[in-house]
């Protein structure tokens, strides 16, 4: 009797000591103002959080736990709960991090770098702030304009499901400035969300369904606004073909940073969780000279793997192209036949050595992805960041691209998202929209201006578009100025008029889908979706709807879009905030801040 009850008693103690409660803190510079995007990760975990534009947070914790505090340019902290339901965390300047900035050459100008005041920065006479934009490289992005159907009648683009520019802008907002125009691309920060959309049946046809809806335009209650969404199906990862992973890591002196090379260890520590005992990792380094650091290993060898990175330093110029070449070289010596062979390289993107304009890596990529590797980017980083290098990269590697800004990001990608990251469902997807005078005067398809494509490269299997990987969703919308069903023509040889189809029709547009099974050699298969002209108000719209129409106002905010019409930031996040829904992982609500902020510093501009 006496054990039983010390036995009770010690199975009370450990059930107790092992409970887990809501902490709550703050978190603050040395001149007490909030830091906004600080990561807060329970150490030894993949839990944790990111603070809100008041710095606060919170946070589900054992009271033994410890956790690890970072943002960038600031010291890390290591601190325990010790059984503490509230905190306050005060994280100092990284002087070290800032006089770097300085030294490299960065120039300055009268703006704050952290949580919008100047914190304890180095002394006057060297600098008064720091600007980590002015080496930051973006493509030229032209927005779309409204279309004449009677001139254009077919809208044609490559699919997108990068998520890059949304975490890119949100770094930047969180650091206390607004994102330069050509950093905001649109169709990225509506991708960035994932929408309830319907999946194929297991015994479909194709890999991709259609889900299309209209209602009024939250910006100009004149004009409609379409949404069409597809949803890709998603693969048993029980039972998916196994990986052959080359991880491409810039280890170039530019990568000497708390948020570049340390971040970028912590996340690939993130995705060895995620890889199953077929899958095989190897590691490639470039800086100067590319080389081996790791060949290619079972991923059961966690702990060779680990070492292998926490092994790596940053230092030297950066010989990208170099590395690239060895990448491929390293998994074309391991190829699986019929499994998932990827390139994951993760940069700043500041290629400058060797090869180093995006004409020059583009042809690069294209050669090398027809040996059926695809290459994916990771970005990281800020001051010498190459958006538009990345880009060309995982475009033309059949690759996607995402921005890590902190390790929840990386958590999104690399273990939330995994099955649409590494594993291709359908690649070279186009889009095709023809439609219907009856219904639409003029057109504007919103975002996707870097994914446009002719009419007549709608058919051509040589020409290069998109990939949609297991699970993942992607999302166009078009605002549309409807029509009264005449059509107003002032050619002096030709009469216009609608035909019988488009008079007696229901739809408001015909969509034609092209793409490619995953494999090395295949032509490209077509379906068609009938849209209906099926209009529900605003009010009653779906709440994936409300919050695209959201995003997609913010969007046009950042861009100062002359398409914005009456989009305001109240608007945007009274949108935003009606159509939240199940946020599991806490992102939309993330937006609904994102938003708030945006405003605040709008107004301080």
């Amino acid at each position: 009797m006496q054990y039983f009850i010390l036995f009770l008693s010690f199975f009370l103690f450990s059930s107790t000591s092992i409970q887990t409660y809501e902490l709550t803190g703050t978190v603050v510079d040395e001149n007490n103002n909030a830091v906004i995007a600080a990561t807060i990760q329970i150490k030894g975990t993949e839990k944790g959080t990111v603070t809100d534009a008041q710095g606060h947070f919170q946070l589900e914790v054992e009271g033994t736990d410890t956790l690890v505090i970072s943002y960038v340019g600031m010291i890390t902290e290591v601190i325990p709960v010790n059984n503490r339901k509230q905190i306050k965390i005060v994280l100092q300047t990284d002087q070290s991090v800032l006089e770097d900035v300085v030294i490299t050459g960065y120039q300055v100008q009268e703006r704050a770098l952290f949580s919008g005041s100047k914190g304890s920065l180095p002394s006057p006479s060297r600098v008064i702030s720091i600007s980590y934009e002015q080496r930051e490289t973006y493509n030229n992005i032209e927005e779309n304009g409204f279309i004449p159907v009677t001139k254009q009648p077919l809208s044609t683009f490559s699919v997108d499901v990068d998520r890059a520019s949304y975490s890119n802008v949100r770094r930047k907002i969180n650091n206390g400035y607004l994102p330069e125009k050509d950093a905001v691309r649109i169709e990225e920060l509506i991708n960035y969300f994932s929408y309830q959309y319907d999946e194929p049946v297991a015994n479909a046809d194709h890999p991709l369904k259609v889900n299309t809806e209209i209602s009024q335009a939250p910006w100009n209650k004149d004009n409609l606004l379409m949404k069409v969404g597809l949803k890709a199906r998603s693969i048993d990862m029980d039972n998916a073909k196994p990986s052959n992973i080359v991880f491409l890591i810039d280890v170039s002196g530019s990568m000497n940073s708390p948020q570049k090379l340390p971040l970028l260890k912590s996340s690939f520590k993130l995705l060895l969780n995620s890889l199953s005992e077929d899958d095989r990792v190897a590691i490639v380094v470039y800086a100067s000279q590319s080389e081996i650091v790791l060949e290619s290993t079972p991923a059961t060898e966690k702990e060779t793997i680990i070492n292998a990175l926490e092994s790596l330093q940053a230092g030297g110029s950066t010989a990208g192209g170099e590395g690239i070449q060895l990448a491929y070289k390293t998994a074309n010596d391991h190829f699986i036949e019929g499994g998932n062979n990827r390139i994951l390289l993760a940069t700043d993107g500041d290629f400058n050595v060797g090869i180093d304009t995006d004409d020059d890596l583009q042809r690069l990529v294209e050669k090398e992805r027809e040996s059926g590797i695809y290459i994916s980017v990771l970005g990281f980083g800020m001051g010498n960041y190459r958006d538009d290098m990345a880009e060309t990269i995982a475009d033309k590697g059949n690759g996607n691209y995402a921005y890590i800004d902190n390790i929840i990001e990386a958590k999104k990608v690399l273990v939330n998202e995994f099955g649409g990251t590494f594993y291709t469902i359908a690649k070279d997807v186009k889009l095709q929209l023809e439609f219907n005078p009856k219904y639409v005067k003029e057109y504007r398809l919103i975002g996707y201006e870097n994914r446009l494509l002719d009419e007549e490269d709608f058919t051509d299997d040589k020409k290069d578009a998109g990939e949609i990987g297991s699970g993942h969703t992607v999302t166009a919308m078009y605002e549309i100025v409807p029509s009264k069903g005449d059509l107003e023509s002032t050619l002096r040889y030709q009469k216009q008029e609608l035909n019988e189809t488009a008079l007696e029709s229901e739809e408001i547009g015909f969509l034609k889908i092209r793409y490619k099974e995953p494999v090395e050699e295949s032509n490209s298969i077509l379906f068609s979706y009938k849209i209906p002209f099926t209009f529900t108000d605003i009010k009653d719209a779906s709440k994936d709807f409300r919050f695209a129409s959201s995003v997609a106002s913010f969007g046009m905010l950042l861009r100062d879009s002359e398409h914005k019409g009456k989009a305001n930031w109240v608007m945007t996040k009274q949108l935003a905030e009606t159509s939240v829904g199940e946020d599991e992982e806490g992102y939309r609500t993330e937006f609904v801040r994102l938003v708030e902020a945006a405003d605040l510093l709008q107004r301080n501009e």
